[in-house]
């Protein structure tokens, strides 16, 4: 079953009005018909409005609610990931799998190992571009929300944006035995807040990760071989999903 964004204000009691390029979509590339069932999410509350097309209209999609599938999709923790920016596509990589494993948001990080370094003037491009991703990745995950890419932040920035939450996570070569990282991730409970930081191609710097444990940031390790960035966070959002919903 095919899944829609929309705004709030779009749900209107029995009737759901979908506008712009799903409207395309929807009629012209997936050839819908009136009566067909479709899913849609205002990408707020989490729950999967289930309805069926009733009628195509010049440039919307009118659509009638048959039931609201209360149950969510999303993880019962809202999980942060701190990744530092990473060489070439990788980041694109990374936003898509981190959405199709539940991540709640995900704030780039300028570490000092980071090979790119990204103009001004293209910032924004880039945010739009991983925002897209996400989008893609959450209606094909059938997300109820579409997970937030912001800007990128300085490495201080993150830690003080990740200050209060709950549990903070930062994967170390250096940190202790797996049965330290295993008690941790036991450890969280649903409803908390969790931040997990993901170095760049080469680590962090040992001044981020002196910083990161005054700051209260738990080292933690992956196991006795060193993951490439793309693909460390993607182990701690696994091994989150896994004891959350297992």
């Amino acid at each position: 079953m095919y899944q829609f964004f929309v705004e709030p204000s779009q749900i209107q009691g029995k009737k759901i009005i979908i506008t712009g390029s799903d409207v395309n979509h929807i009629r012209n590339v997936l050839r819908m018909k009136p009566g067909e069932e479709i899913a849609v999410s205002n990408g707020i509350d989490g729950r999967e409005y289930r309805c069926g097309i009733e009628e195509f209209a010049e440039d919307t999609v009118v659509c009638t609610l048959r039931f609201i599938k209360e149950e969510g999709v999303e993880l019962p923790c809202e999980i942060y990931l701190f990744q530092a920016l990473p060489k070439a596509d990788k980041m694109e990589l990374i936003v898509q799998k981190a959405v199709e494993l539940g991540v709640h948001e995900i704030i780039p990080v300028a570490a000092k190992r980071c090979v790119v370094k990204l103009d001004e003037k293209k910032v924004a491009g880039k945010v739009n571009r991983w925002q897209g991703i996400s989008e893609a990745a959450a209606k094909q995950s059938r997300r109820g929300v579409i997970p937030v890419v912001h800007a990128p932040v300085s490495f201080r920035e993150a830690v003080e944006t990740a200050r209060d939450m709950d549990v903070r996570l930062i994967p170390y070569e250096l940190a202790k035995d797996m049965s330290h990282t295993r008690s941790l991730i036991e450890a969280v409970e649903p409803g908390q807040r969790i931040a997990v930081f993901i170095g760049p191609e080469g680590g962090f710097e040992e001044s981020e990760i002196q910083a990161a444990l005054a700051a209260g940031i738990e080292p933690v390790t992956l196991g006795r071989r060193i993951l490439r960035t793309e693909t460390a966070g993607l182990a701690v959002l696994s091994w989150l999903m896994y004891h959350l919903e297992g």
